[in-house]
């Protein structure tokens, strides 16, 4: 149960430039204002100037190989593809409580940064669909703290793998809430294509969002996002869909992005780049200059295409560390990107709240305003600029006015 009435003084709403009380009844905000005074009985809360954010938001990440790094071995090589290759060792001891186990943990890893949403890709190339079953337990069992998103994702191809189009469908049908593709990594062009085709048509079928592993390769012949943008401006389901990675994209030849960046903006596709695991995999087979591996954020933002960022892999075949703290994919991804302009920073947690809650289509209910549900995050930094300098850590997590997550304020003693 909420607590009937809270008052929480003294709160820096998204970067604003003065503070505010925020008031919370029944489990909604009541009252935004620069001075509230409390009522009878209403439960104070001193916010001390702190940075309040809508709840921080995972727009791509696998629960189901979450904690798995060095199970059955370590992927050595650091590129995408033996990771793929050491994932299907690992796939085949899967059980329903090995993954609940796991993906919880990291679940709960995540609470404690100020994530309230995640969107977990889980593979269904596997018959018994283990993991996938697994995850749709532990969505309904943290549905009241957590809203988990669920993206049935073919790791190794839907028509590449025997099949693949029938566990698709299966998997539709058991209540995902997007299907994948991974078109870069069917055997071939024509394979891709079909892929994304059937994808697509499916998820209109069952009216299911879109969220597609695409183009994650150094290979700028992989072009399977314009085939993603087409299809999803023609059979309408725009921003319903989503082209996660798209690597191949900082490889193009700029007269080709030209015309794609019209078909992207005209598509009103999202997109979900993964700085720090896109750095880490790609360019892989460079020797010098080696490219950086991660899509043109700056120029689709300016484009004004939606594009938000995910963390990808937690200590897992692709990615031995990352604890789930988006402070840190955001931090690289504007390193990375250049974007480090003044402005660039300060807009910077969009990334991680409002341009993913757009990816995962949350509606109107998201975000700090007067009559919509009392869940936002309380940071230890008075904006978000000193947030991301000092790894500001979490203070206080509140899901529909109740305390999920919270922490104490850093100290720091210098003695010298």
């Amino acid at each position: 149960m909420s607590n009937p009435s809270l008052l929480i003084k003294d709160l820096r709403i998204e970067d604003a430039e003065s503070t505010s009380d925020l008031r919370i009844r029944d489990g909604r905000i009541a009252a935004i204002a620069p001075r509230l005074d409390p009522t009878d009985g209403e439960e104070i809360v001193h916010g001390a100037g702190r940075l309040a954010l809508p709840p921080l938001i995972e727009s791509h990440v696998h629960l189901d190989s979450a904690l798995t790094a060095g199970q059955p071995r370590y992927n050595e090589t650091g590129t995408l593809f033996e990771g793929i290759e050491v994932w299907g060792e690992r796939k085949r001891e899967l059980t329903v409580e090995d993954v609940k186990e796991r993906a919880g943990r990291a679940i709960r890893q995540q609470a404690g940064f100020g994530i309230q949403y995640v969107r977990s890709h889980v593979d269904v190339t596997d018959p018994e669909l283990t993991a996938l079953r697994a995850l749709l337990e532990l969505r309904e069992e943290l549905r009241d703290t957590i809203t988990l998103q669920l993206v049935a994702f073919p790791q190794e191809g839907i028509l590449s793998f025997p099949d693949g189009p029938q566990l698709m469908r299966r998997a539709a049908e058991m209540g995902v809430d997007a299907l994948g593709a991974i078109p870069h990594f069917e055997f071939t062009r024509e394979y891709a294509v079909e892929s994304l085709n059937l994808v697509c048509e499916l998820a209109a079928e069952f009216d299911l969002l879109v969220d597609v592993h695409c183009d994650e390769i150094d290979d700028e012949a992989s072009r399977g996002l314009e085939t993603l943008a087409t299809r999803a401006l023609e059979l309408g389901l725009r921003d319903r869909v989503t082209a996660s990675h798209t690597t191949a994209m900082h490889s193009y030849n700029n007269a080709y992005v030209v015309r794609l960046m019209r078909l992207l903006t005209l598509s009103g596709i999202n997109m979900v780049s993964n700085p720090l695991v896109n750095t880490h995999l790609q360019g892989r087979t460079d020797t010098y200059p080696k490219r950086r591996g991660v899509t043109r954020v700056k120029e689709l933002t300016e484009a004004g295409i939606n594009v938000s960022f995910g963390q990808d892999d937690i200590v897992d075949p692709w990615n031995p560390l990352g604890t789930g703290n988006l402070r840190d994919v955001v931090l690289n991804g504007l390193y990375v990107t250049q974007m480090m302009g003044h402005e660039q920073i300060r807009r910077s947690y969009r990334f991680i709240t409002h341009n993913a809650a757009r990816t995962l289509h949350l509606g109107e209910d998201y975000g700090i305003d007067v009559g919509r549900p009392a869940s936002f995050v309380i940071l230890d930094a008075a904006d978000w600029q000193e947030a991301l300098s000092w790894n500001a850590g979490l203070i206080a997590s509140y899901r529909e006015g109740r305390l999920i997550a919270r922490g104490t304020p850093a100290t720091r003693e210098i003695l010298f």
